[in-house]
């Protein structure tokens, strides 16, 4: 690999985690009653998503719905199947009760991102969409639904409330 691929690879890493960051500073704002300092906080998310798409384009990694699919229910169940079963572990050796409950509802969760990924890419193989939906989101766990929030989240017990509707 060149130098160069090696460096688009760690830019577009600390552009994707500047973007989160910076969201979440921007959420951090408004609950302070700065909404001048959040909107900036979320112009720089964005500008940094700009930079991180272009990184990926560079990189190859933008490729067809089909193998964009197959790519998402893969590393969707590497995290699923290995990466989260194994932070869960160390977080109980280490007696991180917090992280381990996050690291487990995580892979819950991204178990159920590879089934939908799986879900959307029999359809895109066979020549169709999926029935396009709302999705809501747990702002607890990342739990994913299609069409309504339901009462009590599944995967961590957070109630109807804390879902987001996807826009």
């Amino acid at each position: 690999m060149s130098k160069t691929n090696e460096n688009l690879k760690v830019a577009l890493a600390g552009e994707s985690q500047a973007n989160r960051q910076y969201l979440a500073f921007a959420k951090k704002a408004e609950e302070e009653n700065l909404p001048g300092v959040a909107k900036l906080f979320r112009a720089a998310a964005e500008s940094e998503t700009v930079h991180a798409l272009k990184y990926l384009k560079m990189l190859g990694e933008i490729n067809s719905t089909k193998e964009n699919l197959e790519a998402a229910k893969g590393g969707e169940t590497e995290e699923a199947e290995k990466m989260y079963p194994q932070f869960v572990a160390e977080a109980e050796a280490e007696n991180e009760t917090v992280a381990k409950n996050s690291f487990a509802w995580a892979g819950k969760v991204e178990g159920l991102h590879a089934g939908m990924y799986g879900e959307a890419l029999d359809k895109v193989s066979s020549g169709e969409d999926i029935t396009e939906k709302e999705y809501y989101i747990c702002q607890g766990c990342g739990y994913t639904t299609p069409d309504e929030a339901p009462e009590v989240c599944p995967v961590c017990g957070a109630p109807k409330s804390m879902f987001k509707k996807v826009e």
